[in-house]
């Protein structure tokens, strides 16, 4: 019996071609430009090192390259301060150093690449889409910045809408959820993107939305969502699930690491069996550090679902 919120073949409108979403898992390979991400930070600092990690993913089999050059861990003050006056760590102009450098190099040697630039800034998002940026990725679901719906709107582009719940600094004392109020929290709030987007004028078929799975969840919180992450189907766009190396996987490995999480590097194939979840409930894109890796094991998770 056909699952009521299976993952169907669409088209997903980017700047200058269209993706299929649905018939194949597509992987999205991880750029960290920044040096203080959780999982590899300062590894792909410098620009050059970043560009010929890029590559290698590309080389790997990589669909889309994600490029990220400030860092939205647990603690940081990304985004802003809720209420406060208190800026983002990493300024646009920081962030644009660090970003356009290695989008620029990415394309110049391979023009054909399909780059996606993580940020939430405006400013950031028009110097990247003039780079030449296929997708802009909006950790805050268009919340932290009013003017970067606009900004999609006026050079239309590919848009992934991620839920994320507050702000990073204020994860650690956010109240406790059950899974249904966790559900329909992320369902709601993706929803007031959708809107955002639409009042903007950005059209449907250029978005693709993320639960956000460590943004604002605690640990459990993340498998009640990811169990039934396919409802999220019902708001009738594409999801995305980034789910490689989360600290939620490596607090359920801590068992096997003498009571303590696992750490980042150890987190591999944890994050395989996650991402392997998130396909059969409903994922089209995957965002991953291993890309090899992570096409083999979707590769099955799509043979499972075509003869299911």
């Amino acid at each position: 019996m056909k699952n009521a919120f299976s993952r169907s073949v669409t088209a997903w409108r980017l700047r200058r071609r269209t993706l299929e979403l649905g018939r194949r898992t597509l992987v999205m390979g991880i750029v960290n430009i920044t040096p203080d991400s959780f999982s590899d930070g300062g590894s792909y600092f410098d620009s050059k090192k970043a560009v010929a990690h890029a590559l290698q993913l590309l080389e790997e089999g990589a669909d889309i390259l994600d490029l990220g050059a400030e860092s939205t861990r647990p603690g940081s003050r990304a985004g802003g301060a809720a209420g406060s006056a208190l800026a983002p760590t990493v300024s646009a102009d920081e962030e644009q150093a660090r970003l356009l450098p290695v989008l620029e190099g990415i394309l110049a040697a391979r023009p054909d690449a399909v780059v996606s630039v993580d940020t939430y800034k405006a400013g950031t998002a028009r110097a990247a889409l003039k780079a030449g940026t296929e997708i802009v990725n909006d950790v805050s679901g268009f919340a932290w910045d009013p003017a970067m719906a606009a900004v999609c709107a006026e050079d239309p582009c590919g848009v992934v809408l991620m839920h994320t719940r507050g702000r990073p600094e204020e994860w650690r004392t956010q109240p406790r959820l059950d899974r249904d109020e966790l559900l329909a929290m992320v369902r709601a709030e993706l929803e007031k993107s959708l809107e955002v987007a639409a009042k903007a004028g950005i059209a449907p078929e250029t978005i693709v939305l993320d639960p956000g799975y460590g943004f604002g969840k605690r640990f459990e919180e993340n498998y009640g969502l990811l169990a039934r992450q396919a409802e999220l189907l019902a708001l009738g766009r594409p999801l995305l699930a980034g789910v490689s190396r989360k600290s939620f996987l490596g607090r359920t490995l801590a068992p096997l690491y003498d009571g303590k999480d696992a750490p980042s590097d150890s987190r591999e194939t944890a994050s395989l069996a996650a991402m392997v979840a998130a396909i059969l409930n409903g994922a089209s894109i995957v965002r991953v550090h291993a890309v090899r890796a992570a096409i083999e094991a979707a590769r099955i998770a799509d043979a499972v679902l075509a003869a299911g």
